[in-house]
């Protein structure tokens, strides 16, 4: 294994505990966390629900917030999201020129970055972040089959 790989690792298990703090909160549990130089930025889970806000996705929030820090373009940050980005979060990563974008499990769906569509390839568009898939895709999967799954149960 090499040790880029487990820094994708490393970064997604922790975008994986914000996933698990959503669970927590009876949140769809989809965590991000934003990554510089190898270290956290920030870090951010889904509140569609404790925000009344259907956009209220963990990687959107995260985008705003840096944005909002009079940070441009994120040309040299990575994010790491536990589930694939829709189109809303996909777009928002083209426009805020994000470097790289790191996810676990496919969402077959909406996933808007190879599953359903791929947003993040459409030549239409000036800018293309190095996407990278599949990191613990396992673990990001299940935790979300699982939320899922009891939902329907209750």
């Amino acid at each position: 294994m090499k040790d880029e790989d487990n820094i994708h690792i490393n970064w997604m298990k922790v975008a994986l505990e914000e996933a698990r703090q959503a669970l927590k909160e009876d949140e769809i549990p989809v965590g991000a966390v934003l990554i510089k130089d190898n270290k956290l930025v920030l870090k951010e889970h889904n509140r569609t629900r404790q925000y009344c806000n259907p956009l209220a996705h963990a990687e959107k929030m995260i985008i705003d917030r840096i944005l909002s820090s009079e940070i441009k373009y994120l040309y040299d940050y990575t994010l790491y999201v536990v589930l694939e980005p829709c189109v809303m979060c996909a777009g928002m990563m083209i426009l805020s020129r994000l470097g790289t974008l790191v996810y676990g499990a496919y969402d077959p769906k909406a996933g808007a970055v190879g599953s359903v569509y791929n947003v993040l390839a459409d030549k239409s568009f000036n800018h293309h972040p190095k996407v990278i898939r599949g990191i613990l895709e396992e673990d990001c999967s299940a935790l979300l089959k699982d939320f899922f799954q009891n939902k329907r149960n209750i």
